[in-house]
């Protein structure tokens, strides 16, 4: 089977593509995958690292922007579409799979128009514009949260959940030992957290001999943080722009303190990691709040909103939380409860569908 899977940008749009891939390749020895994306998103490092062919188009944003911006933009936009025709005659894939972010909008568009089974995987229960859009004339919409039925065609949606890549389903049981705590906002960080961490510092001087973790903070803000941890007498190595290999530091974790976009949840559940959640306060529809409640109602995590967020406040969660390990226990095996670890199938199910009835 030949698969195009296009989008990215962030993790939260990208990584459900790479579980899409690793369970198509494992399932099929001669599957073919393609991944496009844009040269400035998270896929122009990830997708090579893993060995993986990626073509790019060149597009950015329009949400945001003024309607002088709107218009300047729209021969990058004719070009993209012309640039994901080519793709596709050069690949000429079975299914075309858009998972959101820029590059999906041209190339699925550019699919429609040379008639090729179209999906689309909506990660966020407040589904967004871009996939909105292309709701009204695809084959299928895999959704991850059942509420986001409502935001398209009636007939056309499959609950699946939300696919996470398989080195995350196989963490081990929460670990033995002094407590390691796991800190990220995203794939490019996320500058309240970043602030909040640095001076909670100040109040978890108990744990500095026994406590251990990482703290991703994003390019943009590693040199910064780095000097806040020196400052503050902890060990600037804690800190990196990026972490590779989030099965292993999600493996390692005892606590997990993030954001709450529906692939970091997807990925708490499946490795099962108890998380205290800081919800990013304007993401559309305020959806990582719905998120975090979701998982706070099951025991599964803590919710902090970010206009609470205090480095006291922060310090004392987490020295509580640290502490307990039986709480830990408990929201670990409250969070993998929660996991649907057969959305990546589930999702090339319907693939092989749309491909067969077209």
């Amino acid at each position: 089977m030949k698969i195009l899977l296009a989008g990215g940008g962030t993790g939260g749009h990208l990584f459900p593509a790479v579980a899409l891939a690793e369970q198509l390749l494992s399932e099929t020895s001669d599957a073919e995958v393609l991944f496009v994306g844009t040269s400035r998103g998270i896929e122009s490092r990830v997708i090579p690292q893993r060995g993986w062919p990626l073509r790019t188009i060149d597009i950015s944003g329009f949400v945001g922007t003024g309607w002088r911006r709107k218009f300047l933009l729209l021969p990058k936009l004719v070009r993209s579409l012309r640039q994901s025709l080519q793709i596709l005659n050069e690949f000429q894939p079975q299914v075309v799979v858009g998972v959101g972010g820029y590059a999906s909008g041209p190339l699925l568009a550019a699919a429609r128009i040379k008639r090729y089974p179209i999906l689309i995987h909506e990660q966020n229960a407040q589904p967004g514009l871009t996939n909105r859009l292309l709701g009204r004339w695809v084959d299928r919409i895999c959704i991850s949260f059942p509420r986001s039925a409502k935001s398209f065609p009636a007939g056309r949606t499959v609950f699946t959940g939300n696919p996470v890549r398989q080195s995350i389903s196989e963490c081990r049981p929460l670990p033995l030992g002094p407590p390691h705590l796991l800190v990220f906002g995203g794939s490019r960080g996320a500058r309240a957290i970043n602030d909040a961490m640095v001076a909670a510092l100040a109040h978890l001087e108990g744990l500095r001999e026994r406590l251990t973790g990482e703290h991703q903070a994003g390019e943009e803000d590693l040199e910064r943080v780095r000097e806040g941890y020196r400052r503050a007498g902890w060990d600037p190595e804690f800190v990196v722009p990026f972490i590779d290999d989030m099965a292993a530091a999600y493996d390692r974790a005892h606590l997990v303190l993030c954001r709450a976009g529906a692939t970091t949840i997807a990925e708490l559940a499946a490795c099962g990691r108890p998380a205290l959640m800081i919800p990013y306060p304007y993401a559309a529809a305020d959806h990582q709040s719905t998120n975090a409640a979701a998982l706070a109602r099951r025991g599964a995590a803590m919710q902090l909103p970010q206009q609470e967020l205090t480095p006291e406040k922060l310090g004392h969660l987490l020295k509580e939380v640290l502490a307990d390990r039986d709480l830990l226990v408990s929201m670990a095996g409250a969070a993998h409860a929660l996991g649907r670890r057969d959305a990546a199938a589930a999702i090339l199910k319907e693939c092989r569908s749309i491909a067969r009835s077209n």
